[in-house]
């Protein structure tokens, strides 16, 4: 069964990489946003278009703190994978979650892949299991308010159009999600 807007949201965690090394942990539950927390999913180190989109939304983070919304990075990878990526990637003011349960990604309603061996374009092996791209704005109590889910890498929300929303929702008072008919 599938979250839908206004429903509570499964308990997620990840491990946190901490000045470029893992170190913390992340808990949705401890999550406490001003006003919403943008959870955006990954595939993986092993993604070549993953690097584009999750730099897009390190670029937009600050904005996205403006406006009172936290942000953080997830995957299913392992944390050699998720460092690389911090490093790799020049990630400096996003933070990253590695480690994810994929049956825990699924009870939030992303789909899940299987990984296909070596991935040409950045020489990776691809996990047994992850994530497919996904950004899901959650309230503060938990629920969920906006959902774009993917089942595929390709045609990525553009986080910039996420950030309109974000105006937009708060604009008008955080209204009731769409959806949930």
């Amino acid at each position: 069964m599938r979250v839908i807007p206004g429903d509570t949201m499964p308990a997620l965690d990840a491990r946190l990489v901490v000045d470029g090394k893992g170190g913390g942990r992340w808990s949705l539950v401890g999550e406490k946003p001003d006003r919403l927390a943008l959870l955006a999913f990954y595939r993986g180190i092993f993604c070549p278009i993953c690097r584009v989109w999750v730099t897009d939304l390190e670029r937009l983070v600050p904005q996205f703190t403006q406006r009172g919304v936290s942000v953080i990075a997830l995957s299913c990878d392992r944390k050699d994978g998720a460092e690389k990526a911090v490093k790799d990637w020049g990630l400096k003011h996003l933070r990253v979650g590695y480690k994810v349960d994929p049956e825990d990604a699924r009870k939030a309603g992303l789909y899940i892949s299987e990984g296909r061996g070596m991935n040409p374009a950045t020489g990776r092996r691809e996990p047994m299991l992850f994530a497919e791209p996904a950004l899901l704005l959650v309230k503060p109590e938990g629920e969920l308010y906006a959902a774009w889910i993917q089942s595929t890498p390709y045609a990525r929300v553009h986080i910039a159009e996420v950030l309109t929303a974000v105006d937009n929702f708060v604009a008008k008072g955080l209204p009731e999600p769409r959806g949930s008919a």
